[in-house]
């Protein structure tokens, strides 16, 4: 029976910009747990304190990761009313912090100090109701929280409130207002605002589609540190887009997105490493690339992999890993990926050989429009 040939092209992701990204959920690092109840209290007196003391010594205690000192000091002062110490409560039974975690007693304090028009808290409100945290999920009652704190500036409402109007969460979907909110919180600085502005500059969303401007507000948000900004300021180097094409910075943002562990740059990466882009060409970093995007997950990337499998490149060649990574993208809808599991399937090259698997993968990468699917089917069977 005549084989079919594989077709082992690296791929990397090609389109820059891609969707709006949602505001960071926690207001407070969280790490650490202290048992309730059992540590020493403060040694500022509950009694003789102001509730204002009482709340900022809770601060210094929670950012110090005394968490039971420091519920011991937001207790007695959220009692009292003061609303920056309900909000801190909030936060700490939210997340298991000198307390038992408890969601439904976070959003007790969230509510009291929001409905004394603290931002902090209407936001932390809006986020119980958008996730469903200490109770039933609420889009629309997310918004209205969202909206209150938006309106006195709190940036991060501004951008989740931006992202509701974008994808029509709990509002009619409304690109001008996204842009709108996403705009003022961005000119405080925010990074998730500026790259989701970003995108709508891009995709000439809300407003008129603006190539420069998108990077403008995409470089503002990566050096900041942003992540998916970073690896898309590096993608539009990489396309020429907004920016003079430049292969060796787009190397430069994808590394950075790379280390802090974003897929699409680690992949994109690896391929300029394959390829000998902006980079000496060197397979061992490009699978070493491609293997850490392709375990988060991301289809391209394993498809990559398999393809390095395949050919011996940067690893040894082992037609079994490659069918491994062909199957895990595969079966994530990637044609590419349908294609070249369905040849091996045809050959028996690394599985044992089936020719109606082959030809089930094949339709599938041809329903996608992929041509040489359809060409074998045609060829084929």
């Amino acid at each position: 029976m005549k084989k079919i040939s594989r077709l082992l092209t690296i791929t990397a992701c090609g389109a820059a910009l891609g969707a709006p990204l949602q505001a960071l959920p926690s207001l407070a690092p969280i790490s650490g747990f202290s048992p309730a109840h059992s540590a020493e209290r403060s040694s500022l007196s509950s009694t003789t304190a102001s509730p204002e003391d009482l709340c900022k010594k809770g601060e210094n205690l929670y950012n110090a990761q005394k968490y039971t000192e420091a519920v011991n000091c937001f207790l007695p002062a959220a009692e009292k009313g003061h609303a920056a110490a309900q909000n801190w409560l909030g936060l700490c039974y939210e997340y298991g912090k000198g307390v038992p975690k408890n969601t439904a007693e976070a959003v007790h304090w969230y509510r009291r100090a929001a409905e004394q028009g603290y931002a902090l808290a209407q936001y932390n409100l809006g986020r119980c109701y958008e996730f469903g945290k200490g109770v039933a999920k609420d889009a629309e009652e997310a918004v209205k929280w969202y909206r209150k704190a938006a309106e006195q500036g709190y940036a991060r409402a501004q951008c989740y409130l931006g992202f509701c109007y974008d994808t029509g969460k709990g509002v009619s979907q409304n690109a001008a207002e996204a842009v709108k909110w996403y705009r003022l919180a961005a000119e405080q600085g925010y990074a998730p605002a500026q790259y989701s502005l970003g995108v709508c500059y891009a995709k000439g969303e809300g407003v008129p589609k603006n190539a420069t401007e998108a990077v403008k507000y995409c470089r503002l948000a990566a050096e900041q540190g942003l992540a998916p900004a970073q690896f898309n300021l590096g993608l539009c180097y990489y396309d020429g887009e907004g920016v003079p094409k430049n292969t060796a910075e787009a190397v430069r943002w994808y590394r950075r997105a790379a280390e802090q562990g974003d897929a699409d740059a680690q992949d994109s990466l690896g391929a300029l490493y394959y390829n000998g882009e902006g980079v000496p060409k060197n397979a061992t970093e490009a699978v070493k690339y491609f293997r850490l995007a392709a375990e988060q997950g991301l289809d391209s990337a394993q498809y990559n992999l398999g393809v390095c499998y395949a050919n011996g490149e940067g690893v040894s060649q082992n037609a079994t890993e490659a069918v491994k990574y062909f199957r895990l993208a595969a079966e994530q809808g990637y044609a590419l990926a349908q294609y070249n599991l369905g040849v091996h399937y045809y050959n028996g090259d690394g599985v044992k050989r089936n020719r109606q698997k082959a030809k089930e993968l094949f339709r599938k990468a041809a329903d996608q429009g992929f041509e040489p699917a359809k060409e074998i089917l045609r060829e084929y069977f």
